[in-house]
């Protein structure tokens, strides 16, 4: 007698070869059989008829570092077949973290001062194990974090003995299981972060086998340069380095991702490479001074000294104050916006390549989010996969599961595979799409019919179940082997 028994379904089981019709049993919180399975009986019985069954998404590019125990239902995810989140990208992490004050932007994205209680990344781990979350949780360490906790402030560049200090921290993070560190060497509160500065706290990498993920120091006209330190940082800790939400922002960079693309191939020749990107071709992040211009529109998700300008056209809110562009976001700040800095031809052509797996960078604190949030991966499947052609429904689900679990050495996850975690979601390839839209982003997306996380049901027609069997995901000793097998594709 099994716990579960899903009849009669399209597999499509995340290793990226052709699906197949079977029959999938779930026991104990793992799979436990596959097949026609004639005579098989279970306590809950689903018909898969007209239905897929996939492995739950991992979603790779997130910023619920807090969400995930202050709100541990996590729907904005669980309503997407999201089954595990990676938090802590971008260089900005809950933990290890110790403040002094406000929290630093971009931190902010993260929630306020209160939200930070998690010096040690032992805290953190013991928080997410407490609330018991809906979805499972692998955790990056921040370098805009640590050095928060390390230096006076952070506009300049960090003495050695500031590194050393943090990547003693850092070397705490990984040995209670962090899978990483991750950098945001755009932003202002790490931009005068030298090269050798990231090298030096990146060795601590090499010792746990972890990876090394980056917001690149540019995404703009210098991003091949940006490219290169990212490659000669990770070549230095003699690791693994993904590229996050891989892009070409600003209208004056538009068309250039097909040599941003054959340098990042040329990188994986001789080193372990991959980026991650999110289906949109808007971005969104805190209103950054350097990113304003009239090329695009920029729309203000929050502010703090004007939230009743949330949802606006920063140009119309320059033209009622009677303002330039940038002195309307110098009168906005602390602020988010979501910047529509990108060309559908480049987010098309870097989504389909072999290298890139999906991560939604969803922001949940955002009172009027992007719509990422909510609609990442039914999009890549309904909009992406199904109506625009551009790529089978296998390799968009291979990019959200298998290629993801690989590289971040999410063992035993995936993949559908006996013995394998029960993260499993069931939808139907004729309906699933993503609902939410920058007018109305707060909306869980079409088709997505049941979600299991580690064999509880958790989702079920559009509604939570209220069953949280999320778990902690430490990372799973050296990550350069499975890194290197999912990053060998044909290209």
């Amino acid at each position: 007698m099994f716990d579960t028994l899903i009849r009669d379904v399209r597999v499509l089981d995340g290793s990226g070869q052709a699906e197949y019709r079977a029959s999938v049993a779930l026991e104990g919180g793992r799979i436990a059989a596959i097949g026609e399975l004639p005579g098989a009986q279970a306590r809950h019985v689903v018909d898969g008829d007209g239905l897929a069954l996939a492995p739950g998404f991992i979603d790779v590019h997130t910023h619920d570092d807090t969400n995930v125990i202050r709100t541990p239902g996590m729907l904005p995810k669980l309503s997407q077949g999201v089954t595990t989140v990676v938090v802590g990208n971008c260089g900005i992490s809950a933990s290890p973290v110790s403040l002094r004050g406000e929290p630093p932007d971009p931190m902010n994205l993260l929630g306020a001062r209160e939200d930070f209680s998690y010096p040690s990344f032992a805290d953190y781990t013991r928080a997410i194990e407490a609330a018991q979350p809906a979805v499972n949780v692998a955790a990056l360490v921040g370098h805009t974090a640590l050095r928060n906790n390390h230096m006076d402030r952070l506009d300049r560049s960090a003495t050695r003995d500031e590194v050393l200090a943090m990547r003693e921290q850092l070397r705490e993070a990984l040995a209670h299981g962090a899978i990483g560190l991750s950098t945001g060497l755009a932003y202002g509160s790490a931009i005068e972060a030298d090269t050798e500065e990231v090298k030096l706290l990146a060795e601590a990498l090499d010792e746990f086998g972890a990876l090394y993920t980056t917001h690149l120091r540019s995404e703009f006209a210098a991003i091949l340069e940006a490219m290169q330190e990212a490659f000669d940082i990770a070549l230095h800790a003699r690791v693994p380095v993904v590229v996050s939400h891989l892009k070409c922002a600003g209208a004056g960079n538009w068309g250039r991702t097909k040599e941003v693309l054959f340098k990042l191939e040329n990188a994986g020749k001789m080193q372990r490479v991959g980026c991650d990107c999110y289906p949109y071709s808007a971005s969104s992040s805190t209103l950054d001074l350097k990113q304003v211009t009239d090329e695009f529109d920029i729309i203000i998700n929050w502010s703090a000294p004007h939230p009743d300008q949330a949802g606006r056209k920063l140009a119309e809110i320059a033209a009622d104050w009677n303002v330039t562009l940038l002195e309307a976001a110098r009168r906005l700040q602390p602020a988010g916006a979501v910047y529509h800095n990108m060309h559908e031809d480049d987010v098309r052509r870097v989504l389909s390549h072999p290298l890139t797996m999906v991560g939604s960078d969803g922001l949940p604190n955002d009172p009027k989010p992007h719509p990422r949030l909510w609609g990442a991966f039914p999009r890549v499947l309904g909009h992406y996969s199904r109506d625009a052609g551009l790529f089978p429904l296998n390799q968009a689900v291979h990019k959200m599961t298998g290629l993801s679990a690989a590289r971040y050495g999410l063992a035993g996850r995936g993949l559908i595979r006996e013995g394998y975690h029960a993260d499993v979601v069931l939808f139907n390839p004729d309906t699933v799409i993503d609902r939410a839209t920058f007018a109305d982003p707060v909306q869980a997306a079409a088709g997505i019919e049941a979600v299991w996380v580690n064999g509880a049901l958790s989702y079920l027609h559009g509604q939570p179940t209220g069953e949280r069997a999320g778990r902690w995901l430490p990372r799973n000793g050296d990550l350069r082997a499975s890194f290197a097998a999912a990053s060998s594709p044909t290209l």
